[in-house]
């Protein structure tokens, strides 16, 4: 057979294997058996195998060995098994340094005289005579542009490597790269779906999971018009406390554990066990939605997260508050079965924690107006329609203005002037602080280039970042993008963080606020001594200013504890070289134990409520 019909015959061959559906449906050290069956069948040699780099590249680790002699003795079971040849034998870069050189330059390595051959050679002390190697045909595996493995054909006799024996060779490798290729693609299918559908802390699914379940089962008993659901809404209650007070390290070992503690019971009609937020979590029961059956279920859950959890060497106790909704009963749409169970559990909390409380038309109606407002906040989002109202902030004189904090005001068309704590909880649960955010920036542009155009030049304004703002990397690029628009400098701004919001990705954190502080840009943070942080975070980020939360502030000078918490801030931020701001200054006793004390700078209804631009102009700029 002359070289062109060998080739033809080769890749036929090859071809009809790696297209059979047996082969293809075959796991993968079964395919590579076959391959080297084949190669070695055809090709005449008496042993191929096939070798991978491991991460470190140090080494070449043979996955696969056909051995022509052990096929004939054992039959080709042992062979595939890898219980025989040289499964899991080791060469190292160390000791065959010619040999790897060759393997990682050359396209394929045809080598006549292994045992005389400098890029074989150093096999001769303890492989190629005892096995009887006369003759190798190596052919590099490639996963992209990255060598990956080895696909290595020995014969026991001197030979003289042909064209179609070489094309064929490499042909092997080509196929054992596509099939790592598809592998990897499986693997990271895989990976992205338990991503796109599973919680990483707890393994347990999401909510997404939950919804495309709650949507399935509905469906079903819609269309078998029998059947029903039960949704219970689990939030563990107080577990900010526990990030505050031992940090959120300690937050997720109790949400780990309670994950565990809820996934271990057994329980009647249990379906779909979600972790759905931070510190929530769902349980779906199917057919055992009686009233009793439920009662008994919630109290189960209860009891298995209330037992002690050990975090940080204390031990903790925890409870839950918990909502319960049916459907079809309370609902018909999926949709609706996870607002009401949410809305019940809401309204658990609101009567003081640790029970359940099941879905009915007063939650419904306080649901709906929640939702109501949601939307209506939105709206006022999207269309600039909340207000912002500033604060001097001033010198130990109390009359000279340092700087102005702006805060966002929303005066509701039905409901009036709204308190900014109802609806910020309602923006953070919605997932709106970010978009809040930029409406209260650009608000603030607009009322400096009104100053900026009447020649009044205002001083820094503070504005207040969420968590979900510092830790988005565009953020910089954002502000910048809107204050050139309104011909603000960055530098007019001083953005305040609570500590909360610095707990964060400490990498992309820093590269958010080092940035803003590039551009000009001063920071404060905000509410200091409510949170949890760490003075190594502290020293680390490029903060000017603490401000002492106002809880601090209220009972001085009388509350000795408020006294002793407010001097360690004031020292700290010495020792750090921090200015120090006091907020909720209410009256003389306070500013005067303050100045003694020696806090730089004051803000509080002592000296001005927060109050609209127009009246902010009034009183301490255009007279």
């Amino acid at each position: 057979m002359d070289d062109s019909a060998t080739f033809v015959s080769y890749h036929k061959a090859l071809m009809e294997l790696s297209h059979d559906a047996g082969f293809i449906r075959q796991p993968r050290h079964h395919k590579l058996s076959a391959l080297a069956s084949l190669c070695g069948r055809l090709l005449e040699v008496e042993r191929v195998s096939v070798w991978f780099f491991p991460p470190e590249r140090d080494r070449i680790t043979c996955e696969c060995l056909y051995d022509k002699h052990q096929v004939a003795e054992t039959g080709p079971q042992s062979v595939a098994s890898g219980e025989k040849g040289l499964s899991s034998v080791s060469l190292y870069r160390s000791d065959h340094p010619g040999y790897f050189q060759a393997i990682s330059e050359e396209r394929i390595l045809a080598v006549n005289d292994a045992r005389n051959d400098p890029r074989t050679s150093s096999f001769n002390s303890d492989y190629l005579p005892s096995v009887g190697i006369h003759s190798m045909l190596d052919a590099p595996v490639f996963d992209g542009s990255r060598l990956s493995g080895v696909v290595c054909l020995e014969a026991c006799h001197p030979r003289e490597w042909t064209l179609p024996e070489l094309s064929f060779a490499i042909s092997i490798a080509d196929t054992i790269s596509l099939i790592n290729t598809h592998e990897a693609w499986v693997h990271s299918k895989r990976a992205l779906d338990f991503v796109s559908r599973f919680d990483t802390l707890t393994g347990l699914a999401n909510i997404d999971s939950l919804k495309e379940r709650v949507i399935h089962l509905a469906e079903k008993i819609r269309r078998r018009k029998t059947g029903s659901l039960a949704l219970i809404w689990i939030d563990v209650d107080r577990l900010k406390a526990i990030n505050d007070g031992l940090g959120p390290q300690a937050g997720d070992s109790v949400i780990a554990e309670i994950g565990q503690r809820l996934k271990a019971l057994r329980l009647e009609g249990k379906d779909l066990l979600a972790r759905i937020g931070g510190d929530e979590f769902a349980i779906l029961i199917r057919h055992h939605t009686q009233a009793d059956a439920l009662n008994g279920t919630a109290e189960r859950i209860q009891e298995a997260i209330r037992q002690p959890i050990r975090v940080s060497g204390q031990s903790l106790s925890i409870s839950a508050s918990m909502g319960i909704c049916h459907l079809p009963e309370d609902c018909v749409e999926p949709q609706e079965l996870l607002r009401g169970a949410e809305a019940a559990m809401y309204h658990a909390k609101n009567l003081g924690r640790a029970r359940a409380t099941v879905f009915d038309s007063a939650i419904q109606i306080s649901a709906q107006s929640r939702f109501a407002l949601e939307r209506e906040l939105r709206a006022a989002i999207s269309g600039d329609a909340l207000d912002v109202f500033y604060q001097p902030i001033v010198d130990q004189s109390g009359k000279t203005v340092i700087s102005i904090e702006a805060l966002v005001r929303w005066n509701h068309p039905q409901r009036g002037w709204l308190p900014p704590i109802e609806f910020l909880d309602i923006a953070r649960g919605s997932g709106l602080m970010y978009t809040l955010g930029e409406c209260v920036l650009r608000r603030v542009c607009k009322d400096w280039s009104t100053a900026d155009s009447l020649g009044i030049h205002l001083p820094v304004i503070s504005v207040n970042l969420s968590a979900e703002q510092v830790l988005t990397l565009d953020l910089p690029d954002r502000i910048k993008e809107i204050c050139a628009k309104h011909r603000m400098p960055v530098s007019a701004l001083q953005f305040e963080v609570t500590e909360d919001s610095i707990q964060g990705d400490f990498n992309t954190l820093a590269g958010v606020l080092e940035t803003l502080v590039d551009a000009g840009a001063k920071l404060a943070i905000d509410d200091f001594g409510t949170g949890y942080s760490s003075l190594a975070r502290l020293k680390s980020l490029p903060f000017s200013h603490i401000k002492i939360d106002r809880s601090f502030i209220s009972d001085l000078p009388d509350d000795e504890n408020d006294c002793a918490i407010t001097l360690s801030i004031i020292g700290l931020a010495r020792g750090l070289g921090l200015s120090v701001v006091a907020e909720g200054v209410e009256t003389e006793a306070h500013e005067q134990w303050l100045i003694e004390k020696g806090c730089d700078l004051l803000q509080g209804y002592f000296y001005s409520k927060p109050q609209p631009f127009n009246d902010l102009m009034e009183h301490y700029f255009l007279t």
